[in-house]
């Protein structure tokens, strides 16, 4: 259906300490540099692109510049044409060639590079975006801090911040009346777009994820292909 298609340096290495901890569903496991893929050289960065990913200073809490020389170039925010299949107004995440896709009218669609959950973590199926929430707070599920008893300080939920995992945005996915504990949210760590390498939950650059917050609607259908 799919077709296969510094800023504040001290900031963002503190952020991305925790980020390698765990998210809501969703706990992080990033892999170190020598377990991730090397992004290709990157020889010039268009100014554009720059500009899309550069810091956010009006936000609750300042938001670097993205280090997107990490990240392929093919998983820069792109307007690209609607192959999915899917009507307007519906979020597509293609697990396989991780990208996310926001599909728009004339057959347009929006598309970003993501990660997504390793093997044994992942959800996929049609639901829903039920709600979203703007620096959120984290919550790990019990099972999460049974498995993980260094996140017990977090039972009651961590507050938000750029050490926050789930960053700026979070969408929460639901089926019916269900919470699947599945979430669309940000990360800083741009190594791990492109990679397999959550605990199920689709994380996107916190430049994109504030792109896509303001694009979606309540309710919107979700699909997750595998």
């Amino acid at each position: 259906m799919i077709s296969n298609t510094m800023s504040r340096r001290q900031m963002m290495l503190g952020a991305s300490s925790l980020a390698a901890i765990a998210l809501a569903g969703c706990a992080s496991t990033t892999p170190g540099p020598s377990a991730l893929s090397p992004a290709p050289a990157v020889p010039e960065i268009p100014s554009d692109i720059l500009a899309m990913y550069a810091a956010v200073p009006d936000e609750r809490f300042f938001i670097p510049a993205a280090d997107i020389h990490l990240v392929d170039p093919i998983y820069w925010r792109q307007e690209v044409e609607n192959k999915t299949g899917e009507k307007a107004g519906t979020v597509v995440v293609d697990t396989p060639n991780r990208f996310l896709y926001w599909t728009m009218p004339n057959g347009r669609a929006m598309r970003y590079g993501v990660g997504i959950g390793r093997e044994g973590f992942a959800w996929q199926g049609r639901g829903h975006i039920a709600y979203g929430r703007e620096w959120p707070v984290w919550t790990p599920p019990a099972e999460m801090i049974a498995r993980q008893p260094e996140l017990e300080p977090y039972r009651n939920g961590m507050e938000p911040g750029l050490e926050n995992p789930l960053g700026p945005r979070a969408l929460y996915i639901h089926q019916g009346n269900r919470d699947t504990l599945y979430r669309l949210h940000g990360n800083m760590d741009a190594r791990s777009i492109g990679q397999a390498v959550s605990s199920g939950c689709v994380r996107l650059l916190f430049q994109d994820v504030i792109d896509l917050y303001e694009r979606v609607t309540w309710g919107a259908e979700i699909v997750v292909v595998q």
